[in-house]
C-alpha cells in the first residue's frame, strides 16, 4: 500500500507546529481587531534578530526571507513585506479575508509563536424603515427595521429616547435584533426610535423615528377656580377649567343638570353666582379620531353667605342692649298707684 503525500503548505504548517514557541516572544499587533482597508504590522516582543524566516496565515504562506532577501507568494505580491533584521511582518489594504492565525517561525535563532488577528468591515449607512407612523393606543403594531449597506459582526441596540429598548410582553426582537416590534402600542411609544449599529472597530446610528399615536380621551380634571373646594356663597364669580389626556385634542362641551349648555371649550364661567346655579356640573370631552367619548361631574353647591365675625359681633352686642332696657323698663316703680296722674 502506498502511503499518501502531504501537501507542501501542510507539510510546512506541520513543521511549523513542530517549533516550541520561544520563550517569551510574543506577536504585538498594531491593531486587533482591524477595519478594513487598514495596514497591519505584526511585531515581536521582545524584539528579536532574525536572520531568516517565514510567515504564514492558517494553511497559506505569506513570504520567507533569508538576510537581506525576501519572497512573496503570489497572494500577497505588493501587499506584504518583512523587516529582515526583527521579522516584523507588514500587512496593507487588509480584507476579511485577511482574517486568522498568523504565525511566525524561524530556525536562526529558533522559535515559533502565532496570533489570532481579526479583520472587520466597519459599520456604514444604518438606515431605520417603519411600516407606518400613525397608530392608535392599543389597537396597532409598530414594526422597526434596521439595515446597513456593509459591515461585518454588527450588533444591533435600540433606544427611545436615550433609554435602551429591551424585550418584553409587548416588545420583540428578532432576526438578530435588527427588527423591533411593539405590540398594542401605546401614547408612550412615540419615540424617538433610532437603531445603533455597532461592532469593535466601528458604529453608527439611523436617523430618529417619531410616531404620532391618538388616545383618549381621558385622565379627566375638573376645578373650580384652582380650588379643592365646590362650596361657594352667593355672589361669587366662579370659573371651571376642565382638562383631558386626549391626541389630538379633546373637543370639550358643558352640561349643568344633564342638560347641555351653550358653552365649548375647557372654561366655564358663572358670574354673581346664585343659589339656583347649585347643582351637578359636567365636562363632556370627544375625540373625533378614536370616536371616543368621556365625561367628568362635580357637585357645586352656592349657598347664602353666614354673617361675618364683625357683624355676629354687632349683633350680639345689640341683642345685649335690648335685654338692658328691658331689664331697666321692668325696674321702674308702678305707675299706675295713687300718686299717678
Amino acid at each position: 500500500m502506498k502511503k499518501s503525500k502531504g501537501t507542501p503548505a501542510t507539510i510546512l504548517l506541520l513543521l511549523i507546529r513542530g517549533f516550541l514557541t520561544c520563550g517569551g516572544v510574543e506577536i504585538e499587533p498594531s491593531m486587533n481587531p482591524v477595519p478594513t482597508g487598514e495596514t497591519l504590522t505584526l511585531s515581536l516582543s521582545p524584539a528579536q534578530n532574525l536572520k531568516s524566516g517565514r510567515w504564514a496565515v492558517g494553511e497559506s504562506l505569506i513570504l520567507t526571507w533569508l538576510g537581506a532577501q525576501q519572497a512573496l507568494f503570489p497572494n500577497y505580491t505588493g501587499r506584504a513585506s518583512v523587516d529582515v533584521l526583527t521579522g516584523a511582518l507588514r500587512l496593507t489594504s487588509v480584507t476579511v479575508a485577511d482574517s486568522g492565525v498568523y504565525v511566525v517561525q524561524s530556525s536562526d535563532p529558533q522559535l515559533s509563536t502565532s496570533t489570532s488577528i481579526t479583520v472587520l468591515e466597519p459599520v456604514s449607512n444604518v438606515t431605520l424603515t417603519v411600516n407606518e407612523t400613525h397608530l392608535m393606543e392599543f389597537n396597532g403594531s409598530a414594526v422597526m427595521t434596521c439595515s446597513i449597506s456593509s459591515g461585518s459582526s454588527a450588533t444591533f441596540l435600540w433606544l427611545n429616547g436615550s433609554s435602551e429598548v429591551k424585550a418584553s410582553d409587548r416588545i420583540q426582537l428578532s432576526d438578530g435584533n435588527s427588527t423591533l416590534t411593539i405590540v398594542n402600542v401605546t401614547r408612550y411609544d412615540q419615540g424617538p426610535f433610532r437603531c445603533h449599529v455597532s461592532n469593535p472597530v466601528s458604529n453608527s446610528s439611523s436617523d430618529a423615528v417619531n410616531f404620532t399615536i391618538t388616545y383618549g380621551p381621558d385622565n379627566m380634571v375638573l376645578t373650580v377656580n384652582g380650588l379643592n373646594t365646590t362650596s361657594f356663597v352667593v355672589g361669587s364669580n366662579l370659573t371651571m377649567l376642565c382638562s383631558a389626556q386626549s391626541s389630538p385634542a379633546a373637543q370639550l362641551h358643558w352640561a349643568f343638570r344633564g342638560e347641555t349648555l351653550n358653552v365649548t371649550g375647557s372654561l366655564l364661567h358663572l358670574l354673581h353666582a346664585t343659589e339656583e346655579q347649585s347643582g351637578p356640573y359636567s365636562c363632556l370631552a370627544f375625540n373625533n379620531h378614536t370616536n371616543m367619548f368621556n365625561n367628568f361631574t362635580t357637585n357645586i353647591d352656592i349657598t347664602k353667605s353666614p354673617l361675618s365675625g364683625s357683624e355676629q359681633q354687632a349683633a350680639n352686642v345689640f341683642l345685649l342692649l335690648l335685654l338692658l332696657l328691658a331689664g331697666l323698663i321692668s325696674s321702674f316703680p308702678d305707675m299706675s298707684g295713687p300718686f299717678s296722674l
